[in-house]
């Protein structure tokens, strides 16, 4: 039997290089989840994620649906629609979401909190 091994942090892996290129954009994390709620159509997005301009949740759909996380369902007709949900690829990207999610909860302090406004000090 073999036994995969996992890839250390400091082997330079292209994949985990490329998993946090993903995350380190500005809003993608968070258009995920909102998109995790279920489909929506743009507005219903922007109201799901406070704060992002028009211009930023285009930019961003646009790019994660070129890289298949994100699907877009065009509805033709008078009042033509789109909307967006996460894709089979997206969904699978929620597992490593939510559990980086329940890390940053119980590992993270909040915004303004006096241990997050200190830098890190060496130990003893």
């Amino acid at each position: 039997m073999t036994t995969r091994q996992h890839p250390q942090p400091t082997d330079g892996s292209p994949a985990i290089t490329r998993a946090f290129a993903l995350l380190s954009k500005d809003w993608n994390g968070l258009i995920l989840m909102a998109l995790a709620k279920g489909p929506a159509d743009f507005a219903k997005i922007r109201e799901r994620v406070p704060g992002i301009s028009s211009r930023m949740l285009t930019q961003r759909l646009r790019e994660l649906t070129a890289i298949d996380l994100v699907a877009q369902d065009v509805r033709p007709g008078q009042s033509s629609r789109t909307r967006y949900a996460l894709s089979p690829h997206g969904n699978a990207f929620l597992i490593p979401l939510a559990v980086l999610f329940l890390w940053a909860e119980d590992h993270l302090p909040e915004s303004g909190s006096p241990v997050s406004d200190q830098p890190a000090t060496p130990g003893p």
